[in-house]
């Protein structure tokens, strides 16, 4: 099978919402690939803990990419501790001009408590305007749903869980099988 004839792993959606004080990263659990589900647990939402900085962060894309991705930011945390922004703005720079890195396909959500960004290949560091962010196959339904929520009572986790039952309905490639983080500030 050619390389554009294969189905491609499809199947991820992270939300992002920072309110009240708290940011909670939520993600779903299933892995596609082409029209079937190969995986529904899988934990796309992870604590990482470098050099003593605690920092959320999920991701969408391929999972050994995404892993890369991460043990990268883990060693630019650790070289900048308590410095989100700038270790984001570090990894995006390496992932645009490294070569090996320009291969990777994947997009991450990260979180302090106190910032909240998602970094991409093309080398950018996003801070969502209005509080909520999301990636992934059904991230624009999660992203509409948190954003129309924002406004209500209710607390940041509600609205990532509730955001993402919106978009596990409507997306084919996302389950209602969550990982949920919180971080506060």
């Amino acid at each position: 099978m050619a390389k554009e004839e294969f189905p491609g792993w499809h199947g991820t959606t992270i939300i992002g919402v920072r309110k009240g004080g708290k940011v909670v990263i939520a993600g779903d659990g299933q892995v596609s690939l082409g029209q079937t589900v190969i995986k529904g647990t899988a934990r796309k939402v992870r604590r990482l803990s470098p050099g003593g900085t605690d920092v959320i962060a999920g991701f969408a894309g391929s999972t050994a990419d995404a892993f890369t991705l991460l043990e990268r930011l883990e060693k630019k945390l650790e070289a900048t501790p308590g410095q989100l922004a700038r270790a984001s703005v570090e990894l995006a720079k390496d992932w645009r001009t490294d070569k090996y890195l320009q291969k990777l396909e994947a997009m991450l959500i990260v979180s302090d408590g106190k910032e909240l960004f998602v970094i991409t290949g093309a080398g950018d560091v996003l801070e969502p305007e209005h509080d909520v962010t999301a990636i992934g196959s059904g991230g624009n339904y999660a992203l509409a749903a948190g954003r129309a929520m924002m406004d209500t009572d209710l607390d940041a986790e509600t609205i990532a869980r509730q955001a993402m039952a919106i978009a596990a309905d409507i997306c084919v490639y996302t389950n209602g099988n969550l990982t949920v983080e919180t971080i506060s500030q």
